[in-house]
Parts: C-alpha cells; structure tokens; sequence
C-alpha cells in the first residue's frame, strides 16, 4: 500500500490549511513552459496550493527534470485523477476528462498550426481542422470537457464555432504570454545580445526547427552543410532552437549525437529547457520551419528565411501559412551567406507585422486576463495588485552550450 503526498491528503500534516487545491498537468516539457505563465499567476496567494503532475505522454521524457529544476515535486497521475481539486489547468487534452476539478485549457503555440493528423473520426469531406480545435481533443463521449478554454487570437473562436460549435459557450480570448513577454524583451535586446557573449560587429544566426519530418531538423542533412561549411566564420555566431519534442521523441544523446559534427565548430544548441526568448529577441536572422518560434521571430527585429515546409499538414489561416506565403526561402543550391546577405537588404521594420497581429488579438492582456479566468473558475476574488509581466531573463553566454571540440561524448 502506498502512501499519498500530503499535498493530496490535506490533513493535519500541512502548515498552510485550508486552502484552495490547484492541480497543474504537464504532459510534456513544451505544455510545461507555457503552463508556466499560468501557474505563476497563481504561486504566491496564499489561499492557493498548487499541485503538480506529470502524466504519461509519448514526449513526456524530461518534463519531471524540468519541473524539479523549478524546485517542483510532482505527484503520480494515478494518485492525482482519484483527488478531488478546485481547479485543473492543463494545455493538453490526454486524459483530463478524468480529473475531479473544474478544467481550465490553455493553447502552447503560436496559433494553431498543425492540421489534425488522424482523419477517422471525420465524416467524408468534412474539412480537418487544426488539431486544438478539434472534436476530439475537445470532447469526450459528446461533452465538452473544459470548464473554460482560453485562446490566443478571435479568429481562434472563429474557427471553433466551424469544428467545434459545442465548446463556444466556454471559449476565452486571452492573448498570448510569448508574445507579450517577447514583446517587453525587445528593449532589452541589446542586453541580450551582450549577455549571449555577441560582440559588436558581430551577427547572430538563429536557426529554428519544430518537430517531425518535414521540420528544420527532419531535413537538417541539406542545411547543416550550408552551417558548417560557410558558418560560423568572422563576425557569424550561430544558435539552435529545436522544440522539447526532438529530444523527447529521439533523446538528448541521439541529438546530440546527430550534431556531433558541430563539434568545435562554434554551434551553440540551446537546451530544450532553457528560455528561448531571449535568443530570438537578440537574432539578427532567424532560419525556421513552420514552428511557432519563427512566427513569434515576426515580433524581433530580426531578418527571416523559411526552410520548405508541408502545405498540406498546416493550417491556411494560421501565422505560420501567412508568414509562408511572405518570406524567402532558403535554396540549398545557392550560398548561405549570399542568401543571408540578400534577406537583410530586403527586411524592413514591420514587414511581418500582419502576421505578428495573427499571434494575439488582445497584446498585452494576456496576463491579466489570463487570471481573471482562473480565479472566475475558483469563485475567488483577484489579488489586490497587477499581475508582473517581466521581460525574458539574461541569458548565459552561447559559449555554454557550444559542443566542444574535444568531446568525446555528447553533451
């Protein structure tokens, strides 16, 4: 017979009492970092205690570490679905029509993207919708299983009201927390880029990649050669921002391993833990797939260049599909540098500005609305103060998370 946390069991073990029971579910590292802005909302009210768990999930490797690394103990996913909570904020649908808690459901990109993969339960010619508007990540035998569902952009809901009618009743605008905290960030960028360890005159090459075949990395074979044989060199540095979900799928080791060649080479690959923020407010160009960060690239300073990306498996009216039909491309066949150089003279301030206004309908509000709809749900008056929306933290230097030369294992 096991024995509960006393987190679960509420009982005389505890110091604060009686207190409202938040359950926080991360399915993985990425649902993680974005539940982070929702959580923080809520950490230091003293009528709250947050709970925390970890539930199975294929790219479910690494998101404990990450919590712990916030000084977070989680509880089993067993134990959490037979306790009862005053409120359960989740960003993923897997089995939270499960929880006894009210379900609040935040999205974790830049819009929604990705077309739902698996097209059974849709009747013949019914449209695919992206897969977070969708019936089936929505309901569960017919219900809606959200207390509250929260969305970055009104043309979310639009599209909710076209593949899922049913959930409009408990579907919130409240804009993004990346876009805001990028925003706040990018008079910062100077800071940034000194903190990166980016000298004056030099130039910092972001390079962006999501997850699965048709991603940066699934095609890394006709890029990579482009980095190293023409970059890093006099005045380039060069970072890599790949989505959790690459290392959760193949491992850190295995990644680490595909990019030995970037040993000594002055590559610095950015830990899917870390605050990717901060190196995209500080880019000079950013090369990326169809993933969120490069539609949240839109809100930099920076010059982009998009890797070909998959028409068909994105959404036509998302940020990614407008930026697609925007921005040059790169061509293996020409020189990277070459290349670089022409997508600097043709970028001009705002030029992605429409597509940025694609990522939040509401910027700037997200966190206060954002909690709004927590302490509706909890039936419980707002602190008396304005939530904090800082910008990203400093950095570490690139030089940390270059792969040294004289490595004989990967990092």
């Amino acid at each position: 017979m096991t024995t509960k946390s006393a987190l679960l069991e509420q009982g005389h073990w505890l110091t604060v009492r009686d207190c409202k029971r938040v359950l926080i579910v991360a399915h993985t590292v990425t649902f993680a970092q974005r539940l982070r802005e929702v959580f923080d909302l809520l950490a230091a009210d003293l009528r709250l205690q947050l709970v925390f768990t970890a539930p199975p999930h294929a790219f479910g490797a690494g998101v404990t570490a990450f919590l712990e690394g916030l000084g977070i103990t989680t509880v089993p996913w067993e134990d959490a679905l037979c306790t009862e909570f005053d409120l359960a904020v989740v960003a993923g649908s897997r089995g939270t029509h499960k929880l006894q808690a009210p379900v609040v459901r935040i999205s974790h990109g830049a819009g929604h993207i990705k077309l739902m993969t698996d097209t059974s339960s849709l009747a013949p010619g019914e449209p695919r919708p992206p897969g977070m508007l969708s019936r089936r990540h929505l309901l569960h035998e017919g219900q809606v299983v959200p207390a509250a569902i929260v969305y970055g952009h009104a043309r979310d809901v639009e599209e909710l009201a076209l593949f899922c009618p049913e959930a409009l009743s408990v579907a919130e605008v409240v804009g993004d927390p990346c876009v805001d905290r990028i925003t706040a960030g990018m008079t910062r960028r100077d800071h940034y880029r000194r903190a990166l360890g980016i000298e004056p005159g030099e130039r910092l090459l972001v390079v962006t990649s999501t997850w699965g075949p048709t991603s940066t990395f699934g095609r890394l074979d006709a890029l990579l050669p482009h980095l190293l044989g023409q970059l890093p060199g006099p005045g380039y540095r060069v970072a890599m921002l790949l989505h959790p979900n690459v290392y959760a799928g193949h491992g850190t080791w295995q990644v680490r391993s595909w990019l030995a060649a970037c040993r000594g080479r002055g590559i610095a690959v950015v830990p899917p833990t870390a605050d990717w923020q901060a190196p995209l407010i500080a880019a000079d160009w950013i090369i990326g797939d169809h993933g969120s960060l490069t539609s949240y690239g839109t809100l930099t300073a920076a010059a982009i260049l998009l890797t070909a990306g998959p028409r068909r498996e994105v959404s036509a009216s998302s940020p990614a599909a407008m930026l697609a039909a925007a921005a040059p491309v790169i061509s293996p066949g020409y020189e990277l540098t070459g290349q670089l150089e022409y997508a600097a003279r043709l970028h001009q301030p705002g030029q992605y500005a429409q597509v940025a206004a694609l990522l939040s309908s509401v910027p700037g509000e997200f966190h206060q609305r954002m909690r709004s709809v927590l302490y509706r749900v909890l039936g419980l008056g707002e602190p008396a103060c304005p939530p904090d929306v800082a910008p990203p933290p400093l950095p570490p230097p690139l030089r940390r998370w270059e792969i040294p030369a004289d490595s004989g294992v990967p990092l």
